[in-house]
C-alpha cells in the first residue's frame, strides 16, 4: 500500500517535494513501495507495470525518469500528449472537440483563477495548465490532445474564506460539472489502492470524454416503445440491488449492473411491466459515509441519491469488463441496457436528483466539484446567515436550480440523457426544491420547470415530480404546464389506511380509486398525471407493510431515529417473522388486496421491485445504505408463496393493461361508473362496491370489504345475453384467487370476506380477506 504522510502523522509534503518515478506516467495497480524522508521530503515510487495506452501515447520507455513537483506540475506539454496550448473559447462548457485538439471551458463567476489538470488513466497528475478568462468562463485549448482516454479536473481559487458565501479549495482537483463521463474507483463498494494516499486534496473522481468512438449502433430495426402515460405500469428498481444476489443466476461480473438489468428484460416483460423507473444512475460515491468516523461509516449507498455529476452514468454500475475498459465502455453498456429494454417494449425513466449533491453541509464538507468551483452560484445560501447553506433537501445543501447558469446545466444534462442515451423520461426527486428561488422562497412559475416544460425535446418525454421537500407539500399543485405527472403521496396514504381498516376512509378511498379528481381535475390535467403507488423505495416494502407496526432501522446506526414513522402499516396480528399459519395467510391476502386496489385505480400505477415476490427488508424502511441481502432481491424459485404471488401480480398487471375501462385518458363521468353503496357519511362504513362501464370492453364490478365481518353483495343485473364471471377473489387460495378469462356462473349474491381489522378485531387466526372483480362476458354460455 502506498500512503503519503497526512496531517494526522504530523508530516506534510512541502511545495518543493520531488516525486521520482521510473517512467513519465507511473501506474500504481501493481506492487508499489515507498521510501520517505520527512525532512528531505523526497519520495521515490517504484512499480512493476506501466499503462500501455499511455506509454504508447507518450513514447515512454522503461527506465525513463521524470521529476514532477507534487503541487506545481509543469506547464510544458508532456512529450506526445499535446503539442501546444491555445487560449481556446468560452463555449460550449465542458470539453469539446476542435479541429486542432480539445477545448475546455468552466463557468465560475466568483473565481480569480483556474487551472486545468490532466491525469493518466490511474489518476496520476501529469500536467497543469493555467486557463484564460472570458466573462465568467475560464477556458483553454490543448492542440493535439487525444479525443478519448484523457482524465481531467480543475483547480479553482478565489477570494474570501468560509466566513463568506464562498468555499474555495484551491489545492483540490475538482470534477467538471459538464464532464460527459466520469472516472472513479474500479469496483462498487471497494476502495482502490489509489484512494489511501490522496488525502484531502485527492482526485478520486475525474472527468473524461470520448470524441473518437464510432456512434453507438442502435440498430436498423430499433425504435422507442412510445407508450402513452396512461398505458404505463411502472416498476421502480435500484439497479445495484436488482441482480446483485447470486440467486439472480447471472455471471458474477454482471450482478448488480446495467448488463444485469438488461439480462432480466424478459422477466420484466413477462411480469407485464412496460416502464422501469431506475433509482439514480448518475455518478455518485457509494462510500461517502466512510470518509470519517460516524454512526453510518459502516454503510454503502446503494440507492444513489447523492450525485456528484449530472451527465455521466455511474461507472461502478457497469459490469467489471466494461468498468475495466474505462468510462467510455460504461456509457456503451448503459446504452446496451436501454436498447435491450426497448426491444422488450419497456421504457426507461430515470430518477434524477437535481435538488442536492453529495457535497454535504459545512459541518462535514465533501468538496468534489460545485462547492469549490462557485459555491454562491450552485447552492442556496441562507439569506440571514450568508455563511450557512440552505437545507430544503434534508441532505445538507440545496442546489440553486433557478439560477440561470444552474438551470442551463440541468437542462443540458436532461437533453443529453434523452438524445445520447435514449431515455424516455425522468422522475425528479424532491422536485419542490426546484421551485424555490436563490433564497429558498417558493416560486409560482419557477424558471427551471417552465424551461423544461417548453423545451422542444424535454416536453416530449415523461416528466414526473416528487412534489414535496422538507418545507413544501405540492401534491396536486406542483407547477405543471399541463404535462407534469406527480407521485401521489395522498393516494399512498389513503389506500393504506382504508385497506387496513381505519375508520372514516371510505370517501377518500373511492376518490383515489376514481383518479384523484380532487387533485388533478383542473386545467388540462388528466387522471394519468397521478402516479399511484402503495409502496416505493422510501418506506416499507409491501410485505413489511403487512408484517410490522414499527420500523426496524437499528442497523442504520442512528438509533432507529431515521426513516418515517408514518407508515400506516398493520402486522396482521404478529410483529415481524412468524410461523403462525393464520397470520401468514392474512398477510398474503392483504398484499393481494393492495395490489388489486392499485391496478383497479384510474391513474398510472407503480410498483417497487420485489413487491411482486414478497421481498422483505426486515422491517427497515430506510435501507439505502445496505449492500447486503437486506437490500438485494432474491431470485430463488420454487417457494410456493413467492411463486403464487408472482403469478397473481403478473396476471393482474396484464388484465389492467388489456382492459380499456382501466387507465382512461379522461376523468370518469357519471355514465362511466356506478357506486353501489351510498353510505358515504358513515365513518364506520368500510365496504365499497362499484361498476366501471365500458361500451366496447365490457363492465367490471369490484367490491372491497375492510370490515371485521363478511358482507353479502348483490350484483347488478347483467345486460341480456351476458353474465358475471369471477376474475379475482383474494380470499380464495391460489390459483383460484385469480382466474384468467374469468370463472363463469357467479351467483347474484356474492359473499365478500373481510379485508381489514375493523373495530372488533378477532384473533389473528380468525382473519380472512377479500376483494372481488367481475368482468362482463359476451358469451352467455361460457
Amino acid at each position: 500500500m502506498l500512503q503519503l504522510p497526512s496531517a494526522s502523522t504530523g508530516a506534510t509534503l512541502k511545495p518543493a517535494t520531488v516525486v521520482t518515478v521510473p517512467c513519465a506516467i507511473h501506474y500504481l495497480s501493481r506492487v508499489v513501495t515507498l521510501l520517505r524522508n520527512v525532512e528531505g521530503s523526497v519520495l521515490q515510487c517504484t512499480t512493476q507495470h506501466v499503462a500501455n495506452s499511455w506509454r504508447q501515447r507518450l513514447g515512454v520507455r522503461n527506465g525513463r525518469r521524470l521529476a514532477v513537483r507534487a503541487h506545481a506540475a509543469p506547464a510544458t506539454a508532456p512529450s506526445g500528449l499535446y503539442t501546444n496550448v491555445e487560449a481556446g473559447k468560452p463555449h460550449p462548457l465542458g470539453p469539446s472537440k476542435t479541429h486542432r485538439g480539445v477545448n475546455f471551458a468552466l463557468f465560475s463567476r466568483h473565481a480569480k483563477s483556474t487551472k486545468l489538470c490532466l491525469f493518466d488513466e490511474d489518476a496520476q497528475q501529469i500536467a497543469e495548465i493555467e486557463c484564460r478568462r472570458t466573462g465568467d468562463v475560464f477556458h483553454v485549448e490543448l492542440v493535439g490532445l487525444p479525443g478519448a482516454g484523457v482524465r481531467y479536473g480543475f483547480k479553482v481559487a478565489g477570494d474570501g474564506g468560509w466566513d463568506t458565501d464562498h468555499r474555495w479549495a484551491p489545492g483540490r482537483v475538482l470534477l467538471d460539472p459538464y464532464a460527459p463521463l466520469v472516472s472513479g474507483r474500479r469496483k462498487f463498494g471497494v476502495r482502490d489502492a489509489v484512494e489511501h494516499f490522496k488525502g484531502r486534496d485527492g482526485s478520486l473522481f475525474l472527468g473524461s470524454y470520448d470524441f473518437e468512438s464510432a456512434p453507438y449502433d442502435w440498430g436498423s430495426d430499433y425504435r422507442r416503445p412510445g407508450h402513452t402515460l396512461n398505458d404505463l405500469v411502472i416498476y421502480e428498481v435500484p439497479v445495484r440491488c436488482f441482480t446483485a444476489d447470486a440467486s439472480s443466476g447471472l455471471p458474477q461480473q454482471q450482478r448488480g449492473t446495467f448488463a444485469g438489468l438488461a439480462a432480466k428484460a424478459p422477466y420484466l416483460a413477462s411480469l407485464g411491466i412496460n416502464a422501469v423507473e431506475l433509482l439514480p444512475v448518475f455518478e455518485w460515491d457509494e462510500l461517502e459515509f466512510r470518509r470519517s468516523a460516524n454512526p453510518r461509516d459502516h454503510m454503502t449507498n446503494v440507492w444513489g441519491y447523492s450525485h456528484i455529476n449530472f451527465f455521466a452514468p455511474m461507472s461502478r454500475l457497469a459490469s467489471s469488463s466494461a468498468a475495466g475498459r474505462g468510462p467510455e465502455a460504461v456509457a456503451r453498456e448503459f446504452k446496451d441496457m436501454v436498447k435491450s429494454l426497448h426491444a422488450h417494449g419497456i421504457e426507461v425513466i430515470l430518477d434524477v436528483v437535481y435538488n442536492h449533491t453529495a457535497e454535504a453541509d459545512d459541518k462535514d464538507p465533501y468538496t468534489l466539484s460545485f462547492r469549490g468551483i462557485d459555491n454562491k452560484t450552485y447552492y442556496m445560501i441562507d439569506p440571514e446567515q450568508h455563511v450557512k447553506l440552505v437545507n430544503w433537501s434534508g441532505c445538507g445543501n440545496t442546489v440553486n436550480a433557478n439560477n440561470p447558469t444552474v438551470t442551463q446545466l440541468i437542462v443540458d444534462s436532461l437533453v443529453r440523457w434523452v438524445e445520447e442515451y435514449h431515455v424516455d423520461g425522468f422522475r425528479f426527486d424532491l422536485a419542490s426544491c426546484l421551485c424555490r428561488d436563490e433564497r429558498g422562497r417558493p416560486m409560482a412559475a419557477p424558471p427551471l420547470i417552465r424551461t423544461i416544460s417548453k423545451h422542444p425535446v424535454l416536453s416530449q418525454v415523461k416528466l414526473i415530480a416528487e412534489p414535496w421537500d422538507i418545507g413544501m407539500y405540492q401534491v396536486g399543485s406542483f407547477p405543471n404546464w399541463d404535462i407534469w405527472a406527480e407521485w401521489n403521496g395522498r393516494y399512498r396514504d389513503d389506500m393504506r389506511k382504508f385497506i387496513k381498516g381505519d375508520p372514516g376512509m371510505k370517501r377518500a378511498f373511492a376518490t383515489r380509486l376514481a383518479g384523484s379528481a380532487d387533485l388533478y381535475n383542473n386545467h388540462n390535467r388528466r387522471p394519468y398525471h397521478s402516479i399511484n403507488f402503495i409502496t416505493a423505495h422510501d418506506g416499507f416494502s409491501l410485505y413489511d407493510m403487512v408484517s410490522y407496526n414499527e420500523k426496524r432501522n437499528d442497523a442504520n446506526g442512528e438509533g432507529n431515529r431515521d426513516g418515517t414513522n408514518d407508515n400506516f402499516s398493520w402486522n396482521c396480528g404478529a410483529e415481524g417473522p412468524t410461523t403462525d399459519p393464520g397470520v401468514t395467510a392474512l398477510r398474503q391476502r392483504q398484499i393481494r388486496n393492495y395490489l388489486v386496489a392499485l391496478m383497479m385505480s384510474q391513474g398510472t400505477p407503480m410498483i417497487v421491485s420485489g413487491d411482486e415476490v414478497g421481498k422483505s427488508h426486515g422491517g427497515n424502511n430506510n435501507w439505502y445504505g445496505h449492500d447486503t441481502a437486506m437490500a438485494h432481491l432474491q431470485w430463488s424459485e420454487g417457494e410456493p408463496q413467492r411463486d403464487e404471488l408472482l403469478r397473481f401480480t403478473s396476471e393482474l398487471i396484464k388484465f389492467r393493461r388489456s382492459h380499456s375501462a382501466l387507465g382512461r385518458e379522461h376523468f370518469l363521468s357519471p355514465g362511466d361508473i356506478t357506486w353501489h353503496e351510498d353510505n358515504w357519511h358513515n365513518d364506520e362504513s368500510r365496504f365499497l362496491a362499484f361498476t366501471l362501464h365500458h361500451r366496447e370492453a365490457g363492465d367490471i364490478y369490484a367490491a372491497f370489504n375492510a370490515h371485521s365481518f363478511s358482507v353479502a353483495a348483490s350484483l347488478p343485473r347483467p345486460p341480456p345475453g351476458r353474465k358475471w364471471c369471477r376474475l379475482v377473489d383474494t380470499n380464495l387460495p391460489a390459483p383460484k384467487d385469480f382466474t384468467p378469462g374469468g370463472n363463469a356462473g357467479v351467483d347474484s349474491v356474492y359473499s365478500v370476506q373481510v379485508s381489514g381489522k375493523g373495530t372488533n378485531c378477532p384473533t389473528p387466526g380468525e382473519w380472512s380477506s377479500g376483494a372481488a372483480i367481475r368482468p362482463h362476458r359476451g358469451d352467455a354460455s361460457s
